[in-house]
């Protein structure tokens, strides 16, 4: 019996209600795909310029092999975090969505590493080199979303979607379609809260209804999915019909001819903005090199 006398909860059905609000929260914490809006420096620099330190800052997570370098990767994540004026709490939220993968990352490099062994469980063993690729192998991970995600918190979609054609642009002398590229990966972006909000509607939906996402084996949660991502893409597909026919209710033909109310131009910031990151890449390659 799920309710008692006097009308009061059960143990086991207030812990099912905190688990079910738990992944809803979940589904709302993600954040790569947001803009939070503030009048900070990084917000305004120029999209290309955030791109770039972008793409250096996740290369430089791949150069680092040693303590020294992702210590100076930390420094200048917190740096640029700092600049933001975005709350850390707000940004690391965003992890959350994350953790099954950072667990089986972390779990494959640790237990599969071969090496020098310092503790063997049963079949399983830890190495020296599966400890220190493990902890790099998460501190990566972490890196590279919260690099990723402070790129979409700073800039706007219309921004990136700029940012992106002027960047490739050179790209069209081989008749790449680069206007419609940008447009396809902005839209992409900007859809993943939209999809993320229609996910929990329907969830809470669908619990109202009597579905268990919970409950059962993987066979059974696995069929339990089909209430939720059959009116999900459903929906997908209705909102993609929408864009489609408003933009050629507004006679869009792609980005040949078009002309920007706000054309990107550089500043000094972005200048000295390229300097750093540039800098900042030599010294990633030296600590490679030397240290």
């Amino acid at each position: 019996h799920y309710y008692r006398g006097g009308g009061q909860r059960s143990h086991f059905d207030s812990v099912e209600k905190s688990n079910e609000r738990g992944d809803r929260k979940m589904l709302r914490e993600l954040t790569l795909g947001q803009y939070y809006p503030a009048d900070s420096i990084v917000h305004r620099l120029d999209p290309r310029t955030k791109l770039f330190a972008t793409m250096v800052f996740i290369a430089s997570l791949f150069i680092a092999d040693n303590i020294w370098g992702y210590l100076i990767a930390t420094f200048v994540l917190a740096a640029i975090i700092r600049l933001t004026q975005v709350p850390v709490r707000f940004i690391l939220k965003g992890l959350k969505a994350i953790v099954i993968l950072l667990l089986i990352s972390v779990s494959f490099n640790l237990f599969l590493t071969p090496g020098e062994e310092i503790f063997r469980f049963w079949i399983f063993k830890i190495t020296k080199e599966g400890v220190r690729l493990a902890a790099f192998m998460a501190v990566r991970l972490i890196y590279l979303v919260i690099g990723s995600s402070l790129m979409t918190l700073t800039t706007t979609p219309n921004q990136l979607t700029d940012g992106l054609e002027k960047g490739l642009g050179c790209l069209k002398a081989l008749k790449i379609p680069v206007h419609e590229i940008a447009m396809m990966m902005s839209i992409a972006l900007r859809f993943i809260p939209i999809l993320v909000e229609e996910t929990d509607k329907i969830m809470k939906a669908q619990m109202a209804r009597g579905a268990d996402f919970e409950t059962g084996n993987i066979i059974q949660k696995a069929k339990a999915m089909v209430p939720l991502l059959v009116p999900l893409f459903i929906s997908a597909f209705r909102r993609a019909t929408d864009l489609a026919m408003a933009m050629e209710a507004r006679c869009y033909q792609g980005g040949e001819g078009r002309t920007k109310m706000k054309p990107l131009q550089y500043s000094q910031r972005d200048h000295d903005a390229y300097m750093i990151f540039a800098l900042y890449f030599v010294v990633m390659i030296a600590s490679r090199v030397y240290l």
